[in-house]
């Protein structure tokens, strides 16, 4: 017990040392607990806690709250991309190939910095996703990709954000922010008008999403193989075998809501 508990206090240690200097007052940052904490909640409660409570009570409806809650993800992630663009995708030192936080001008940092730390504060709040899933017990939704890419999101981007905050990650977060522009625009007219979830684009959301999981992917393995980049190699080396594995379970979704069914109806 012992060695544990001098474990833990050392990677305690070692995070509060190490944390980017520019994040350290932020809310969730400087300490692994605070993230910690929320995603063991998260995951008790969905997995375990929320299920076995809603087990003998009706579904609730929360229509109105959930429709609020998707027109803010919209907005939320739509001045995410237009920050990306204003403080990274169009100044005149930006490079595709590598993106560095920015030395030479302190306020741009602040900025960029901050933005990133927006973009990781919207993470936590794609997590109330399945927390509604259980009380509207739609527990068919509550799948391991679901939970997985939530979990794996907010958990690899607490490490960015806290160690490297900015540079080649925003390219990462620009294309996912459009994404969620998208997939919480639909799921705003779905609570609107449920016919929507059966409309023929619907299939094309994951589409978009496997090509986002290609272009960061192959954009992240630029990044390794270029000489003139001090951006830390190791978070692609992290990232790209995600990339990869989350494009496995969004295609085997993909065959098994859209594929398959065209099978089996001719």
């Amino acid at each position: 017990m012992s060695v544990l508990f001098n474990s833990i206090q050392q990677v305690t240690k070692w995070v509060e040392q190490n944390t980017d200097p520019d994040v350290k007052d932020l809310w969730f940052m400087g300490s692994i607990w605070p993230v910690t904490i929320v995603v063991v909640m998260y995951l008790y409660f969905v997995l375990k806690l929320g299920p076995e409570f809603m087990r003998y009570r009706n579904p609730f409806n929360i229509d109105r709250i959930v429709m609020i809650y998707n027109a803010v993800q919209v907005v939320f992630s739509l001045y995410l991309v237009k920050e990306a663009f204003r403080l990274v995708w169009l100044r005149d030192d930006y490079r595709f190939y590598c993106i560095e936080k920015s030395k030479d001008d302190p306020e741009l940092a602040k900025q960029q910095v901050f933005t990133v730390w927006l973009f990781l504060t919207s993470k936590f709040l794609d997590l109330l996703d399945t927390i509604f899933f259980v009380l509207r017990k739609k527990q068919n939704q509550i799948t391991f990709l679901h939970v997985y890419h939530h979990t794996l999101v907010i958990t690899f981007g607490w490490y960015i954000t806290n160690f490297y905050p900015g540079g080649q990650v925003a390219f990462f977060g620009t294309i996912n922010a459009f994404v969620h522009v998208i997939m919480y625009g639909y799921y705003f007219l779905t609570i609107i008008n449920p016919e929507y979830k059966k409309a023929w684009w619907k299939k094309y959301l994951t589409i978009i999403q496997l090509v986002q999981f290609v272009i960061t992917g192959l954009h992240g393995l630029i990044t390794v193989f270029e000489p003139d980049c001090n951006f830390p190699r190791i978070i692609m080396l992290f990232a790209i075998p995600q990339d990869i594995f989350m494009f496995i379970l969004f295609w085997d979704f993909y065959k098994t809501a859209y594929v398959k069914p065209k099978k089996i109806k001719q």
